[in-house]
C-alpha cells in the first residue's frame, strides 16, 4: 500500500507591497496552524518517508514548522516543479517517487492540490469528499491510500481518502 499526503501552505500574508507571490512568508496564523498540522500528524503515525515540497517561501516555511512536530526526518526535496502546478504536473512528479518510498507527503498550493486530491480519490468517507470538494483551506491536509506497489502506478480514481483535516477543525477539537 502506499500512501499520499497532500498539504496545502499554511495561510501567507498578502499584505507585503513589493513582494512577489513566490517570496511570500506565513503570517501568524500560518506560523500557528502549521505546527498543529504536524503535531496531528504525528499523533496520528502520518509520517511520511519522503517529502516534494514547492519552492516558495511559505511552502517551505510551512514544512519546517510541521518537521519541527514530527518524530522522523523524512528526506526532502525543494521542486519548483510544483509550484503554482496543475494536477496533471504534479501527478507527474509523484509518480517519479522511487519505489522504496511508501509513504510521501507533497507540500504546495491550490488550485492544483485540490484538484489533484478530487481525481485522485475515486474511494473514501463521503463526508470527507464532500469537504474536501468545498474547500481545500491553506494549512489542510488530504490523506490518500493506494492499493499499489509503485508510485508509477497511481491512476485517477485509484484511491481512497482516509482523512481531510484542516487546521480549524483541529483547533476546535483541541479546545
Amino acid at each position: 500500500m502506499l500512501r499520499l499526503m497532500l498539504l496545502r501552505h499554511a495561510k501567507s500574508d498578502g499584505t507585503l507591497p513589493g513582494t512577489r507571490d513566490h517570496d511570500r512568508p506565513l503570517n501568524a496564523r500560518g506560523r500557528q496552524a502549521a505546527p498543529l498540522v504536524g503535531r496531528y500528524m504525528t499523533a496520528h503515525e502520518l509520517l511520511p518517508q519522503h517529502a516534494i515540497v514547492s519552492t516558495a517561501a511559505r511552502t517551505r516555511e510551512t514544512w519546517s514548522l510541521v518537521l519541527q512536530a514530527l518524530r522522523a526526518r523524512p528526506k526532502t526535496e525543494f521542486d519548483n516543479r510544483i509550484y503554482e502546478a496543475s494536477p496533471h504536473a504534479i501527478l507527474d512528479v509523484i509518480t517519479q517517487t522511487p519505489a522504496p518510498v511508501q509513504r510521501l507527503i507533497v507540500v504546495g498550493h491550490n488550485p492544483g492540490l485540490q484538484s489533484l486530491a478530487l481525481a485522485l480519490a475515486g474511494a473514501g468517507e463521503r463526508e470527507a469528499r464532500e469537504r474536501l470538494f468545498e474547500k481545500f483551506p491553506t494549512g489542510g491536509l488530504a490523506v490518500i491510500d493506494f492499493n499499489a506497489r509503485a508510485w508509477s502506478e497511481i491512476r485517477p480514481g485509484t484511491g481512497r481518502l482516509t482523512r481531510f483535516v484542516t487546521p480549524r477543525a483541529l483547533a476546535a477539537a483541541d479546545k
